[in-house]
């Protein structure tokens, strides 16, 4: 019993320093957590109900299409810290919190879901259709609102 109380609290010392490092970061990033691991299972399942076949290359590059996501949320986290120091070199006293990671950590949970909600409907899993119509049109404003200026020349890139 002793032993199980102690792996709780480690597991509640983990999250707690993690939740508070991350800060608004961390919803997004355990829901992206859980997203990549259903996604990865769905898909998994998924293969027996396609004309494709399951191979070792083809899992492991979906591994690795999971951590490209992780290095993308890096990126962001990496261009939200120099906004920080640049803000704090210039001298403003404005608050600035990981909003660039945060955007592409959404984009991505919603682009995991639209993942998983392809993979049951291969399964065979009836989908109410007002679902795959919300995560697209979510994941559609979450591109138009983060448009940069001049976006439409790199469009494809």
């Amino acid at each position: 019993m002793n032993n199980v109380k102690e792996v709780k609290t480690i597991v509640t010392a983990f999250f707690a320093a993690l939740s508070s490092w991350l800060g608004i970061l961390f919803v997004p990033v355990m829901v992206l957590v859980s997203c990549n691991v259903i996604d990865y299972i769905t898909g998994l399942i998924a293969v027996k109900y396609r004309d494709d076949s399951l191979s070792s290359y083809k899992s492991i590059k979906g591994i690795c299409k999971k951590v490209g996501m992780w290095i993308l949320i890096l990126i962001g986290f990496f261009i939200d810290k120099m906004i920080q120091y640049s803000i704090k070199t210039v001298g403003l006293n404005i608050h600035f919190t990981f909003i660039v990671a945060c955007v592409v950590s959404v984009w991505l949970v919603l682009n995991e879901m639209l993942s998983i909600l392809e993979n049951l409907k291969d399964i065979g899993t009836p989908l109410p259709p007002f679902l795959l119509k919300i995560v697209k049109y979510m994941k559609n404003e979450v591109e138009k609102e983060s448009k940069v200026e001049g976006d439409e020349k790199n469009e494809d890139h």
